[in-house]
């Protein structure tokens, strides 16, 4: 019997697709997800809307005796609707209190000293680092360069793990986001606090792509969907335990430390985190790879038939693939650009929606709370479809609702926040559905040499659109239907341009890039050779079932 390519799709089948060895392996891989989901959208409830006024106290060196309420009349204009003005005060002036009771006080200009928060707030992010006025766009900068961070990480981690393995990745990118989390609790300054909100964006997407891609290689054909949205669903548990820990814990500083700590937790079982199979076999170390697959199909309680590992085995030198593999080979070029285009729009939807929870008019923390749990019936429901209608229906259909829900609610008059509310949740629970499908399709599309490097691009194309989008909100200042019309014409674009791709339901993953086919065409090929040899078999009076290539 030959196995094809490196034998792996067969020996897993006789170990178990989906038995307690992976069903271990799957439930190690779900807390790091939860740190995921809270550093990906913390900062929403850090910088909190607080009413605030330019910081006047001049005023006391010649009025020490003056009311707040005095202070405020003399020194802080008031608008159209007769509140104080929040960004500006009245020029201070060399006179005596008296004088400028009598006469008052004309000439404005912007805070010159700082502001100051009468409600006395928590300590947040706006008002220890007073983000308001002509600093609150620095909420939107530092969201961006969160994202510059994934993408970074997208650039770093996806080439670095097919070099070096997914254990390692995992093992660098869990310690440093712990790291710099905690350190985030600690910055002086604002601008610090953006560089280590960098780093730790670099380490979300080591997570967020390693572990899935991990799960892939270990777990069958039938299994593959069902590992990996296991995983995101544990990303949208993330985000609905996030709505609760901001609402107990106010003072950013200590949410910070609460929501990273724990992760140092994970070193405790990242030893028994196994690296993948199906990679060590792509670099020729054999021995190794036997000794996982013997250990996996002990704990599953099942035998490995005799001979079986050793045919495993390359059955030519297997090199490394690298990213101009996915431009230079004719058969990844089409699928490369197709799929980067898919997770941009689907990125650039999904944090349109995300990143305005404070706007849609409903309180926050309720908010974040339906959007995170709308995403568990999302991923699970991508279980079902992904089987029962193939990947490329479901995600092209997928898309194509995303934007339709985000086009319509640019018709919805600002006076119905409700109305906003439930459509951007059903957004949100189709874009969620679309993004775990790209994360299934795209293992399935890219060989193994170069899956983590082509799902790295397909993830920085995915980042440059986390990047856009807090910036495409500043468009809203124009008109507010803007924004959302970029956000829903992107995925019907992407939605379309995903009918050009095969469908890999079924299919065994592809292990290199010499073949010049697409997993889709490899699995033709098998399909067909089995049928050759059946009829061969026949023909010759003799049993070929133990020399029939397997269908996949």
């Amino acid at each position: 019997m030959q196995l094809p390519m490196s034998g792996i799709g067969e020996i897993l089948k006789a170990i178990g697709d989906f038995g307690p060895f992976q069903k271990w392996l799957v439930l190690l891989t779900l807390f790091p997800c939860l740190s995921v989901a809270f550093h990906q959208f913390c900062q929403l409830f850090m910088i909190p809307h607080v009413p605030h006024h330019c910081d006047t106290s001049w005023i006391r060196a010649i009025g020490p005796n003056l009311t707040e309420e005095e202070q405020l009349n003399l020194t802080v204009p008031r608008d159209a609707d007769g509140a104080y003005e929040q960004c500006s005060m009245y020029s201070p002036v060399d006179q005596d209190l008296g004088s400028i009771v009598a006469y008052g006080l004309n000439a404005t200009e912007k805070c010159s000293s700082g502001w100051v928060y009468p409600s006395a707030p928590p300590p947040s992010l706006l008002t220890e680092f007073d983000l308001v006025c002509d600093r609150k766009n620095l909420n939107d900068i530092s969201q961006s360069i969160y994202m510059m961070g994934l993408l970074f990480g997208s650039m770093i981690f996806g080439p670095l793990s097919d070099r070096i393995g997914r254990q390692p990745v995992i093992l660098i990118s869990v310690f440093l986001q712990g790291l710099f989390g905690v350190g985030i609790a600690f910055v002086p300054h604002f601008y610090v606090y953006m560089a280590f909100r960098c780093v730790v964006g670099a380490t979300v997407t080591g997570i967020a792509m390693t572990i899935p891609a991990l799960a892939t290689e270990w777990v069958g054909v039938s299994s593959r969907p069902k590992a990996v949205l296991i995983s995101h669903c544990a990303f949208a548990i993330g985000q609905m335990l996030l709505a609760g820990l901001s609402y107990g814990i106010r003072n950013w500083r200590l949410l910070e430390i609460a929501g990273s700590a724990p992760i140092f937790v994970y070193f405790f079982f990242i030893r028994v985190l196994p690296e993948s199979a199906r990679w060590l076999v792509t670099k020729g170390r054999i021995e190794e790879a036997k000794k996982l697959l013997q250990k996996a199909a002990s704990i599953n309680k099942r035998t490995v038939p005799p001979g079986l590992l050793e045919q495993l085995k390359p059955e030519t030198q297997t090199k490394s693939g690298s990213i101009l593999d996915l431009f230079r080979k004719k058969h990844l070029w089409k699928v490369t650009l197709i799929m980067s285009c898919t997770w941009f729009v689907n990125s650039l939807v999904y944090y349109g929606l995300s990143l305005n929870v404070t706007n849609f008019g409903l309180d926050i923390y309720l908010t974040q709370l339906a959007f995170g749990a709308v995403e568990i019936p999302a991923r699970v429901s991508c279980i079902f479809t992904l089987q029962w209608f193939g990947r490329k229906k479901t995600q092209t259909v997928l898309l194509l609702l995303s934007g339709l829900v985000c086009l319509i609610i640019t018709g919805i008059p600002e006076d119905q926040p409700m109305a906003s509310t439930v459509l951007a949740i059903i957004g949100k629970f189709t874009a969620s559905a679309s993004f775990s499908t790209s994360y299934v399709y795209s293992a399935e599309l890219f060989p193994t040499v170069i899956r983590q490097t082509g799902t790295g691009l397909c993830s920085m194309s995915a980042r440059v659109a986390g990047i856009m989008a807090p910036l495409i909100r500043l468009l809203g200042q124009y008109h507010r239907a803007i924004p959302m019309a970029i956000f829903g014409s992107a995925p019907v674009v992407g939605g379309l341009l995903c009918i050009l791709l095969p469908e890999t339901r079924g299919i065994d993953l592809v292990d290199d890039t010499e073949g010049g086919r697409l997993p889709a065409e490899v699995c033709e090929n098998a399909n067909s050779s089995s049928e050759n040899e059946h009829m061969q078999g026949k023909d010759g009076g003799q049993d070929n079932e133990d020399t029939k290539t397997t269908r996949f």
